[in-house]
């Protein structure tokens, strides 16, 4: 059996930017050793499979080195190859996850994703995270295996260089940085090394957080946000409450098929 392999990048109008993610639509669902097998030789941050379940889509993702429970970029890519090369007509596509239901709208070139809000919470800021990081943050938080650092500016963002082993020791496996952007309301980066991800280019999961956090930190609910890592990312966001809206585009990059498995 050939399996479809779909290449996105997601949060981006054009190629070679944002965050590529591999799409594998399947009719059932393979061995998870294959599985995680496939995700290691696409080596991309994360690949999605998903299977019919009914009128939604049971959704699935992994890194080149675990499977992990939400992806935002990764769902974002799922839903443009539905929509834009598998003949999805409805309105609004609904995925199945391991974090529950997650719904993605269409509105002209936007994709509209709603995602549960992560609400984080002030912490001690953990040695070993100043040390991978290599400056000392204004405030840390914390939020569903997450630490989310605060700094000064835009600047001193794009110029943080992690120290990844050191990083890999911390007990929650995702570090958020974040400022107030230059041209948008924040900016941040995402690094992930415990799964496989050093830097993830975009990440629509972190922004779970960061939006909640930014949306009290500036007083208001609609934000735009860029994600600056080296290839960057744009996200159109919205502070819904228990819930948050990450809005983005998508392009496909590559369209083929991965040969005998199944």
């Amino acid at each position: 059996m050939n399996i479809p392999l779909y290449i996105v990048d997601a949060f981006t109008n054009k190629p070679f930017s944002g965050n590529p993610a591999a799409v594998c639509p399947l009719q059932k669902w393979l061995d998870d050793s294959l599985l995680q097998s496939i995700a290691a030789e696409n080596n991309l941050s994360e690949t999605a499979f998903f299977i019919p379940k009914g009128d939604a889509y049971h959704l699935r993702w992994f890194t080149p080195a675990v499977e992990v429970p939400l992806c935002g970029h990764a769902t974002l890519a799922s839903a443009h190859v539905l929509f834009n090369h598998l003949g999805f007509i409805r309105e609004e596509i609904v995925f199945e996850t391991m974090r529950g239901e997650l719904r993605i709208r269409r509105m002209d070139d936007l994709l509209l994703m709603n995602f549960p809000a992560r609400i984080p919470q002030p912490v001690d800021t953990p040695e070993q995270l100043i040390k991978g990081l290599g400056l000392q943050p204004m405030e840390v938080c914390e939020s569903e295996e997450t630490f989310l650092a605060l700094f000064e500016n835009e600047n001193i963002i794009r110029a943080i260089k992690p120290d990844f082993p050191v990083l890999e020791e911390l007990h929650n496996p995702d570090i958020i940085i974040t400022a107030q952007g230059n041209s948008s309301d924040f900016v941040s980066r995402f690094f992930a090394p415990q799964v496989g991800v050093p830097e993830d280019p975009v990440t629509g999961s972190a922004h779970c957080t960061l939006i909640p956090y930014w949306s009290q930190r500036l007083n208001k609910d609609s934000l735009r946000a860029q994600q600056v890592s080296e290839r960057g990312g744009e996200l159109f966001c919205e502070n819904l409450g228990e819930r948050v809206q990450i809005g983005g585009n998508a392009v496909t990059y590559a369209v083929g098929e991965i040969k005998g498995l199944g």
